[in-house]
């Protein structure tokens, strides 16, 4: 074994020798350039380290920038959502605003349109159960309201108040199944009585049997229930069933009763409630 050793140190200091040897005698050979030879090999051998300690730092450097680059694309990208966003939420507004505007203005048309006065008001609140179709208004007795005043909208009729308070009244809509309105047929002047159903359909009844009513009709007030004026739209016909001599009419409100939002609270008595108060007195 120690024989073995010593001849494995002998080679290796023989190849140590060697390969000193070849370093020298490279140290003073000159390559073709006038180089030495083992400048050449050396510069050779760092260049190449050079060059990929070099693509190693601008992959690093390539990568970084990448990523900071990134970083700030997507600041900006937040940035200009959030932009977006508000720009989406401003048009909101101001839509909201100009279908106010516009609503306010067809009130204000029919307000002056109107022979006998008014006091106009907004809806601040619905009835939480379509077992009572109602909604509360902003006005009340300080403005002059009362009881079985008329309600209307620049489409049509919406109903009558039926508490007032002093800053408020809740309005029975005429779609309320409790809630029914004198009206006639304007076209055959056929007269009967518009019935709320609780949906969005009202009922025509108690017309004559030999009235001329067919779908299409419009139907306004006649102004005998002393709440409505005459002539104020109600809806149109929708379908006249007959079963026998009986008619079942189904009218299609003039108003959207679901995107109410003012009103008008007809402050005036009618003709019929004057005479009736006349007859009291």
């Amino acid at each position: 074994m120690a024989v073995l050793e010593i001849r494995q140190r002998a080679g290796y200091l023989f190849v140590a020798v060697i390969v000193g040897h070849i370093i020298l005698i490279s140290a003073q050979v000159n390559a073709k350039s006038g180089v030495p030879v083992l400048e050449q090999v050396t510069f050779g051998v760092f260049a190449e380290v050079q060059r990929a300690a070099s693509a190693f730092v601008g992959g690093v450097r390539h990568t970084w920038t990448s990523y900071v680059t990134l970083r700030g694309v997507k600041a900006e990208n937040d940035s200009l959502k959030r932009e977006l966003a508000d720009v989406q939420v401003e048009l909101q507004q101001q839509r909201a605003v100009a279908d106010r505007s516009r609503s306010l203005e067809r009130l204000l048309e029919l307000r002056n349109r109107l022979s006998f006065d008014t006091a106009a008001a907004d809806i601040i609140a619905a009835s939480a159960t379509p077992d009572f179709r109602t909604v509360t208004i902003d006005k009340g007795s300080l403005q002059g309201l009362k009881a079985d005043m008329g309600v209307i909208a620049p489409a049509g009729v919406v109903g009558r108040v039926v508490t007032p308070t002093a800053r408020a009244s809740k309005v029975q809509l005429l779609i309320d199944r409790n809630a029914a309105a004198g009206v006639l047929i304007e076209r055959s002047r056929a007269q009967g009585v518009a019935l709320g159903s609780g949906d969005e359909r009202l009922r025509l009844e108690y017309v004559a049997e030999t009235g001329d009513v067919v779908v299409g009709d419009v139907v306004v007030t006649s102004g005998i229930d002393g709440i409505f004026p005459k002539g104020l739209v109600v809806g149109r016909v929708e379908s006249v069933d007959k079963n026998g001599a009986y008619r079942q009419i189904t009218v299609r409100p003039a108003v959207d009763f679901s995107s109410l939002e003012e009103v008008l609270v007809i402050l005036t008595p009618t003709a019929a409630k004057e005479m009736v108060q006349e007859t009291k007195r």
